[in-house]
C-alpha cells in the first residue's frame, strides 16, 4: 500500500504547469497563424513513415454550470445552436481531410467538452458516423467520450457504442449532497450506478470515473464515503483531480466561497486517505492524479515504458499526430502546437472562408524538442537515463541541465528522486509531485521567461 508523508509533501505546494504539452500553452502566440499551421500540415502529410492520427473533438455545450469547471464550455439549451455547431464541425472535417494523407489511420478518437452527451442520440450518430466515414480507423483504435449521467439515456450510450466508441469517462466529483449543492452539480449515486451498469451492459471496454478533492465542505470523513462507493462501483480507471480555484481565469469560480474550501492540511489528508484506500483496493497509482486496475492498458503501458501524455492527459498512443476540431481545440504535430479560435462567431467565419480556424500556436525549436523529450520521459516513465538522452541529442546532459539537476538536491534528500550513475528515478511519492520535478527542466522557467499564473501542484 502506498503511504503519503503529508509533512514532507506539503512543503512542495507551489504553482506549476501540468505539462500536457511542452512548451506550455502560455507560450503560444498569435503570430503563429492558420497559414503557418497549414504549411506544417502539408509538410507532415507527405513522405515515408507517416505518423498515425489522433482526433479530438471539442463539444463545448452544457445545460447547467458546474462552479468548479475549468473547461472551455458554453451553457445553452438552444438546440438550433448545437445543430449549427455540429454542421460547422463537419465542414472543418471536410477542410482538414483534404490536406491529410488518406493512408494515415486513426488510432485514437476523443470527444471532450463541455458535455459531448449534450448532443442527443441522433446528433451523436450524425457526427460520429461522419467522422468514421471521413477517416480510416485502425481496427484497434481507442475511441473515448466524456459523458454526463444527468439527463443521459441508454440511447445516448447506444449511439456511441454503435459508432465504435469503446471507452467512457464520467465525472462524479463527490457523492456528498452538501458538496454537490455548493458546486451546482447535483448527481445522485443512483444515476451514477445506473449509467455504469448501462456502459457495462453495452460492452464498452473501459470506464473512468473522476473525483475532485478540495471542493467546498469536503472533509476526510465525507470524502472517504465517496471513495468507498467508487471502489464498490469498481471502474477500470479513476482520476482524482486537485480542485484549482482560479477565479481570475474562470470567473464563475467566484461563485465558490473561499471560506468554504477545506484548509490546506485537511486537503492533504483527503489526498492521503484517497491514495491509500485506492492502492489498498488494488489500483495501480500511475502518477499525479491517475489510478488504474493492473490489467488496464494504462497500467500495462506504464510498466512497459509506453505511457504517453498529451492535452487529454495520459494515453497509450504515443507518436500519433493530434488534430483538434472545434472551438479552442488544440492540435499537436511533430514540431508545432495550434489552438483554434475561442468563439463560435470566429470559428464559423474562418470555416466559411475555407481557412483552418487557428487562433494561436507555437513552433518548437531544438531546445524545446530536447526539453519536451526530457519532461515527457519524467512525466510518463518516472525515470530518465541521462547518458541515453545525451547520446540521442548530442549534448553533455549534466552540463546542459545543470540548473535542473542542482535543484533536485532537496528532492533527493526527501526521497522523491534518486540518481544512480546516469539514471534519474522518481519514487512513488515523487510521482505525486511529478510537476514539481519536471519544472526543473523547463527552459522558460529557468530563463524566467514564463510569467503565467498556474494552479498549485498540491
Amino acid at each position: 500500500m502506498f503511504h503519503l508523508d503529508v509533512k514532507k509533501f506539503k512543503k512542495y505546494d507551489r504553482p506549476g504547469p501540468r505539462y500536457t504539452s511542452y512548451p506550455t500553452a502560455p507560450q503560444f502566440t498569435e503570430e503563429y497563424n492558420s497559414s503557418k499551421f497549414l504549411d506544417e500540415v502539408l509538410r507532415t502529410n507527405y513522405g515515408d513513415n507517416l505518423s498515425d492520427l489522433s482526433l479530438y473533438f471539442h463539444l463545448p455545450y452544457c445545460d447547467t454550470l458546474c462552479y468548479f469547471c475549468g473547461c472551455n464550455m458554453i451553457i445553452t439549451r438552444n438546440r438550433d445552436r448545437v445543430n449549427e455547431y455540429v454542421d460547422y464541425v463537419k465542414k472543418e472535417i471536410d477542410l482538414l481531410r483534404s490536406y491529410i494523407n488518406p493512408e494515415r489511420k486513426v488510432v485514437q478518437l476523443h470527444w471532450g467538452g463541455g458535455t459531448p452527451t449534450h448532443l442527443n442520440p441522433s446528433e451523436i450518430n450524425e457526427l460520429a458516423s461522419y467522422i468514421t466515414e471521413s477517416f480510416p480507423f485502425d481496427s484497434a483504435s481507442e475511441n473515448g467520450c466524456e459523458i454526463d449521467p444527468r439527463g443521459l439515456t441508454r440511447e445516448h450510450l447506444e449511439a456511441l457504442r454503435n459508432n465504435g466508441f469503446n471507452r467512457i469517462s464520467m465525472g462524479v466529483q463527490d457523492f456528498n449532497e452538501k458538496v454537490q449543492k455548493a458546486t451546482n452539480r447535483l448527481q445522485s449515486e443512483e444515476i451514477t450506478r445506473q449509467t455504469v451498469q448501462w456502459v457495462r451492459e453495452l460492452g464498452f471496454d473501459s470506464i473512468n470515473l473522476d473525483l475532485i478533492y478540495g471542493l467546498p465542505f469536503q472533509s476526510v470523513k465525507t470524502f472517504e464515503e465517496s471513495v468507498d462507493k467508487i471502489i464498490d462501483i469498481s471502474p477500470d480507471r479513476i482520476a482524482v483531480f486537485n480542485y484549482a480555484h482560479v477565479p481570475w481565469m474562470k470567473k464563475h469560480m467566484a461563485l465558490i466561497h473561499p471560506e468554504d474550501l477545506p484548509p490546506a492540511e485537511e486537503k492533504l489528508e483527503i489526498l492521503k486517505m484517497t491514495i491509500e484506500k485506492l492502492t489498498s483496493a488494488g489500483y495501480d497509482f500511475l502518477g499525479m492524479d491517475h489510478f488504474a486496475k493492473p490489467n488496464d492498458e494504462l497500467s500495462i503501458a506504464l510498466k512497459e515504458k509506453k505511457l504517453h501524455r498529451n492535452f487529454q492527459g495520459y494515453s497509450t498512443r504515443a507518436g500519433a499526430d493530434l488534430y483538434g476540431f472545434g472551438i479552442t481545440a488544440i492540435s499537436q504535430l511533430e514540431k508545432v502546437y495550434a489552438q483554434s479560435v475561442r468563439t463560435e462567431k470566429e470559428y464559423y467565419s474562418a470555416i466559411d472562408k475555407g481557412e483552418i480556424p487557428t487562433h494561436k500556436g507555437y513552433q518548437l525549436n531544438d531546445d524545446d524538442i530536447l526539453r519536451r523529450y526530457v519532461i515527457m520521459k519524467i512525466m510518463c516513465d518516472f525515470e530518465l537515463n541521462m547518458k541515453e538522452v545525451g547520446d540521442k541529442f548530442g549534448i553533455n546532459f549534466k552540463e546542459y541541465f545543470k540548473f535542473g539537476l542542482d535543484n533536485l538536491n532537496e528532492m533527493i534528500e526527501d526521497e522523491l528522486v534518486s540518481i544512480d550513475n546516469d539514471l534519474i528515478s522518481i519514487s512513488e511519492m515523487g510521482r505525486l509531485l511529478i510537476r514539481n520535478i519536471a519544472i526543473n527542466f523547463d527552459g522558460y522557467i529557468e530563463r524566467k521567461e514564463d510569467t503565467a499564473r498556474y494552479s498549485r501542484t498540491v
